[in-house]
């Protein structure tokens, strides 16, 4: 089949989402399995295709511009929609799929894909819940909830398989990131990933103070649009407003380690299985 000129291949959609969420054109290369010369290429085309620029490059890695946070919904949608085509039109999924979701993860594009996906079976319910570690253990325990992708400490149980995503820093209007002390916006204890971002700037010797702290991702946000200060947030999480354009005076940023865990009496579940296997393609 040849493609008209402004059609959109999955292949193209495919580099573009990876780079997105990997923050490296070399880490999404090497998760692809391709050069990053011919990588960097894919995602030319892309951006010729489209008519603008998708992604700021930098020597520290790459995050989505305007245009790409635009695209990036449709892309993830595309290859989640074409993939579940694929694989389930030969089995009519029902039943009841319980998801427990890091609430940043909930506030990307994966419980879109789960939606999809119960829109290709409507005999299939699938129910996404953000919930404290110990209501989450309680929840897997009781059987409501089949399947946690959260990071490997907080999951309820072994993990079937890891993923490594990166942390980005976020920065509020008006905000000088040269300011000592710097004004730190923090999720509040427990946060995996709060210890470690405090570590980083110790480690760069930077003194820094809270200027907010909330256990919500939407009280962080509404903290960095105020400009009370920086914040490290999950690439999906980063509005075009808030990226950090200097690579140099804020410290680079851990990985964070994500895990599913999934419940021992679901083996053989076909939607279980599916919904999983939609979780590991759009993380």
């Amino acid at each position: 089949m040849t493609l008209m000129p402004g059609e959109l291949e999955t292949g193209l959609l495919r580099s573009f989402v990876t780079a997105v969420r990997t923050g490296s054109i070399s880490r999404a290369a090497t998760a692809l399995g391709q050069t990053q010369p011919a990588l960097s290429q894919q995602l030319r085309k892309l951006e010729r295709i489209v008519g603008r620029p998708l992604l700021h490059r930098s020597p520290s890695g790459v995050s989505p511009t305007r245009a790409g946070e635009e695209l990036l919904p449709y892309a993830e949608r595309i290859l989640s929609l074409s993939a579940q085509a694929l694989s389930d039109t030969r089995h009519v999924l029902t039943g009841h799929c319980g998801v427990g979701l890091l609430e940043d993860l909930a506030a990307s594009h994966l419980p879109q894909a789960l939606a999809d996906l119960a829109r290709l079976h409507p005999g299939a319910t699938v129910e996404v819940l953000c919930l404290s570690k110990a209501a989450m253990r309680e929840a897997y325990d009781a059987g409501r909830v089949q399947l946690v992708l959260n990071a490997v400490p907080d999951i309820p149980g072994p993990p079937r398989w890891t993923v490594r995503r990166p942390l980005v820093w976020a920065v509020g209007p008006g905000v000088d990131i040269t300011s000592d002390p710097l004004p730190v916006v923090l999720f509040s204890t427990p946060c995996f990933w709060r210890t470690l971002v405090l570590q980083a700037l110790e480690n760069a010797g930077r003194r820094w103070r809270v200027a907010f702290e909330s256990n919500s991702l939407v009280g962080v946000l509404a903290a960095i649009r105020a400009g009370l200060g920086v914040a490290a947030l999950m690439p999906a999480n980063l509005e075009p407003a808030m990226v950090c354009h200097d690579t140099n005076t804020l410290p680079a940023l851990p990985d964070i380690e994500f895990g599913l865990a999934r419940h021992p009496r679901t083996d053989g579940d076909l939607l279980v299985d599916a919904v999983e296997i939609a979780l590991r393609r759009m993380i």
